[in-house]
């Protein structure tokens, strides 16, 4: 059954087991690592590039298990694998997986995250608009300060950003931030609640926030998962050079 749905090149996410729905815990970070199949051996074992985190590559131990999910031509699948060796079959490390579970099909795109540098506006709600978020009420005051962050990654499910303003987990803020798919920019307006957050390496004084989208209507979900997708796909057809 892998060989029919997932060839080499397919995108994929690696994640450890029992994680949450978002792929994070609001007290324990846990990667989500990136990669790309690199060979069918078999219908239950492949090699996939081994994961990297800017420029170092992520080495995951044998024996581990993790959520895999497939993203293909015909949609994304999601198995259970767990590594079994690490080798270098040429000039690009690799991981040999065996999957342990049947692959299935899954309709949650907002899995995928693109890799971005999307510059963002963010504050923390007031009291009165935390008050109204757990109404699932969208109010929001409207001419307060924002804080510019980057964010370097979204998904349909929130985003991960970078900012010199440290928030504390499980802390609600307001983000803002533009999308263009083909002529048309969109503004976006979204509650969300940070799950992590952390001084990043070797820049005292710059955080690193992962946080998820709360009270967001289906329709930007939607609209935010359609411009990931094109995205990739733009990304896809400049890597073959057309």
């Amino acid at each position: 059954m892998l060989s029919e749905y997932v060839v080499p090149g397919n995108k994929i996410e690696i994640r450890p087991v029992n994680q949450d729905e978002f792929g994070e815990e609001i007290l324990v970070r846990k990667k989500v690592y990136q990669s790309q199949v690199s060979d069918i051996l078999s219908e239950d074992r492949l090699e996939i590039l081994m994961p990297m985190e800017k420029t170092r590559l992520i080495s995951l131990p044998v024996n581990s298990e993790y959520t895999i999910f497939f993203f293909t031509e015909t949609g994304i699948y999601q198995s259970s694998a767990i590594v079994m060796d690490v080798y270098k079959p040429d000039k690009y490390f690799v991981l040999l997986l065996q999957l342990s579970s049947g692959l299935r099909k899954t309709q949650r795109r907002e899995y995928y995250r693109l890799d971005c540098a999307l510059g963002i506006n963010v504050r923390p709600l007031e009291e009165d608009e935390k008050m109204a978020a757990a109404r699932h009420d969208r109010y929001l005051k409207p001419d307060l300060a924002f804080k510019q962050a980057v964010a370097v990654d979204i998904s349909g499910g929130g985003l991960r950003f970078v900012g010199e303003t440290a928030y504390e987990p499980g802390s609600l803020i307001y983000c803002q931030y533009s999308l263009t798919m083909g002529e048309k920019k969109k503004d976006y307006s979204l509650m969300a609640k940070i799950l992590v957050s952390m001084e990043v390496e070797n820049k005292p004084g710059t955080f690193e926030h992962r946080a998820q989208y709360i009270n967001i209507d289906t329709s930007e979900r939607e609209e935010i998962i359609r411009f990931i997708f094109e995205e990739e796909r733009k990304r896809r057809k400049r890597e073959k050079g057309l």
